[in-house]
């Protein structure tokens, strides 16, 4: 396993600076049902269990992006399209939730890899279920848990993702929530969640998709 690990640590590494991906497509052309779970709108009973594959690959941080003004077309469109709130409302509102350290993140084999600056920690996940939120807007959301139980291990013990879909499919963006307490205070957390696409786009491409997502 300790091999397996560094040679998984290599391997990112070396996909990380060369821009490559692994070996894995990201998303896919999506059903009427799947806009509308994308969107909020579904029923408990559909929601189905994934397992940490389909978010394989290398992933990059948005928050660099909002950092430096790029992202600043995307909130245009999303405070003309909002007559409560102007665009500095918006921006603010993204930049809490963009907000983190961990500038990307790498997954394979069910072990995800956190990169911040030249740390980088690691661990192998566990699956432990979904839960399904509804927000005060009356939409709905899924969570997808999983755990890290090595003691020795400097990762979040605790990840949830959150990515618009609610059955088995190859993830396109992502956002995720970190911590060491509990599932269930992570649960709770509604303002920060830090935002990831494959790290093989371009930021213009992450700006394109985001203003027509």
């Amino acid at each position: 396993m300790v091999a397996h690990i560094g040679k998984f640590a290599m391997t990112l590494g070396a996909l990380l600076a060369s821009g490559q991906l692994f070996a894995h497509s990201h998303g896919h052309q999506m059903t009427a049902a799947e806009q509308q779970a994308a969107n909020g709108v579904f029923e408990d009973k559909d929601v189905e269990d994934r397992a940490l594959s389909d978010w394989d690959g290398v992933w990059q941080s948005v928050y660099p992006f909002l950092l430096d003004g790029s992202l600043d077309p995307v909130f245009k469109k999303k405070a003309e399209k909002d007559e409560h709130q102007s665009f500095d409302q918006v921006k603010a509102y993204y930049r809490t939730g963009y907000a983190t350290d961990v500038d990307s993140v790498g997954i394979e084999n069910n072990v995800m890899e956190f990169h911040k600056g030249n740390m980088t920690s690691r661990c192998h996940y566990s699956y432990s279920g979904y839960k399904i939120l509804t927000y005060a807007s009356g939409k709905k959301g899924v969570r997808y848990l999983f755990e890290c139980k090595d003691a020795g291990s400097k990762a979040p013990k605790f990840v949830q993702f959150s990515d618009h879909i609610i059955g088995p499919k190859a993830s396109s963006h992502f956002h995720i929530f970190m911590g060491n307490t509990s599932q269930e205070v992570l649960l709770k957390e509604m303002n920060n969640w830090p935002t990831y696409y494959p790290n093989e786009m371009y930021k213009e491409q992450v700006v394109e998709e985001m203003l027509h997502h």
